[in-house]
C-alpha cells in the first residue's frame, strides 16, 4: 500500500516552482512536498491590481508563497504571494538553500560510501532525529568533526566520511561582539596598570578575545565565538573583570558595538 504524500498546513511558507501561467493565476509545484500541485490566484499576487501576470513570474522560476488553504480530500493547495512578509521570505530562502546543500552533501556521502538509496534515507532520518534538521547535523559535523556525530553511534568510516565532506562544503558560523572601552588610572604607573588589567581580563576565556588600542584612553574589545550567546557571555565577563581591575578613583565606561556573523549558509 502506497503512503499518501503529506500536505503543508495553512499558514506555512513554502518554496514553489512555477509550472504554468494563466490569466487567472499561476500553477506551481511545491518543492519541499514532492512537487505537489498548488495554485496562486491572481487576487493573492498583490494588494493592488495585477495588469500582467507574466511580469510577476516566469515558468521554472522559484517563488516563496504562503499556504492559505490545503484541501486534503482533493489534494489542492491554494497559495498567496501578497501575504508573505519580507522576513518570512528571507528566512524561507535560507532554510531552503540549507536543505538543498544538505541533500547535495548526503549525495556525496552516499557515493563515497557506496551505499544505496534506502541506506542513505535511513542515515538522513537518524541525523534529523538527533539534530532537528539535516543541515544542523552536517553543520555540527563540519564544526566538531566525527566527535560531533558520536551520539548516533555510527560506524567510524561513515562518521568520518560525513565529517570530511561536510567540512569541505559548510563553513560553520562565527559570531563577533564587542565594545569600545574607556579606562584610565590616576596612579603614577597608570598606563602600566591599565595594560595589566586588560591583559588579565583577556586571559582564561572560552572564546577568542582581542583587546586593541583605539587612542587614549580608549580600547576596543572584540570577542569571537561559535555561539552568539557564548560570545556575549564572554564579553560581559571581560568587561566585568576590567571594571573590577581598575582602582576606585580610576575611570571606566564602555559602549557596545555592532555584532557580526561570519560564515554559515545564507
Amino acid at each position: 500500500m502506497l503512503t499518501e504524500k503529506p500536505l503543508p498546513e495553512a499558514g506555512e511558507v513554502v518554496v514553489c516552482t512555477v509550472r504554468e501561467i494563466t490569466s487567472h493565476g499561476i500553477y506551481v509545484n511545491l518543492d519541499q512536498y514532492d512537487g505537489t500541485n498548488g495554485f496562486l490566484h491572481v487576487s493573492e499576487i498583490s494588494t493592488g491590481w495585477v495588469r500582467n501576470i507574466d511580469r510577476v513570474a516566469k515558468v521554472s522560476q522559484k517563488l516563496v508563497l504562503k499556504v492559505i488553504r490545503a484541501n486534503r480530500a482533493r489534494r489542492e493547495i491554494d497559495l498567496s504571494l501578497r501575504q508573505v512578509t519580507n522576513e518570512e521570505r528571507r528566512a524561507k530562502v535560507i532554510e531552503w538553500k540549507r536543505e538543498e546543500r544538505a541533500v547535495a552533501i548526503m549525495g556525496g556521502v552516499r557515493k563515497k560510501l557506496g551505499i544505496d538509496e534506502a541506506h542513505e534515507k535511513s542515515l538522513k532520518e537518524k541525523l534529523e532525529e538527533q539534530f532537528g534538521t539535516l543541515y544542523e547535523a552536517l553543520e555540527t559535523a563540519a564544526k566538531k568533526g566525527e566527535k560531533g556525530l558520536a551520539p548516533l553511534g555510527l560506524p567510524d568510516k561513515t562518521a568520518k566520511v560525513i565529517a570530511e565532506i561536510a567540512s569541505e562544503k559548510i563553513i560553520p558560523p562565527r559570531y563577533e561582539v564587542g565594545a569600545l572601552v574607556e579606562v584610565s588610572s590616576r596612579s603614577p604607573n597608570g598606563i602600566e596598570d591599565v595594560k595589566k588589567t586588560l591583559l588579565a581580563a583577556s586571559g582564561a576565556q572560552s572564546a577568542d578575545v582581542r583587546i586593541t588600542y583605539a587612542g587614549a584612553p580608549r580600547y576596543r574589545v572584540r570577542i569571537t565565538a561559535d555561539d552568539y550567546k557564548q560570545a556575549e557571555k564572554v564579553l560581559d565577563s571581560v568587561l566585568e573583570k576590567i571594571k573590577d581591575g581598575v582602582g576606585k578613583h580610576d575611570a571606566f565606561n564602555f559602549k557596545r558595538e555592532i555584532s557580526r556573523k561570519y560564515g554559515g549558509a545564507t
